[in-house]
């Protein structure tokens, strides 16, 4: 597995987090609240959010084999969707 972990800055989060998991809980198992998520992708790859008043943080696990980059920007950019008042948001992706 490999493990991609980005702060998200944005005084939005929660609102973006619960957005995001709505949107795709009616493809995938998703667990949420205003503060924290996990969304869990049919491809075995895991995202965790934690939202506060001043950054959303994401943790994304894609098991090996899997594209990585690739899922990065599945993430950004349905987040970006619901955050088209500031879009783009800033990624600031590295190792976890």
């Amino acid at each position: 597995m490999s493990v991609s972990v980005a702060r998200v800055p944005t005084h939005s989060a929660s609102r973006y987090l619960q957005q995001l998991a709505k949107h795709w809980s009616h493809k995938m198992e998703v667990r949420y609240s205003e503060e924290e998520g996990e969304i869990a992708f049919p491809n075995g790859s895991r995202l965790q959010m934690r939202a506060d008043s001043e950054t959303l943080d994401v943790v994304l696990t894609v098991p090996e084999g899997d594209d990585e980059a690739r899922m990065r920007e599945v993430v950004a950019r349905h987040l970006d969707r619901f955050a088209f008042r500031e879009a783009p948001l800033t990624f600031d992706w590295r190792a976890g």
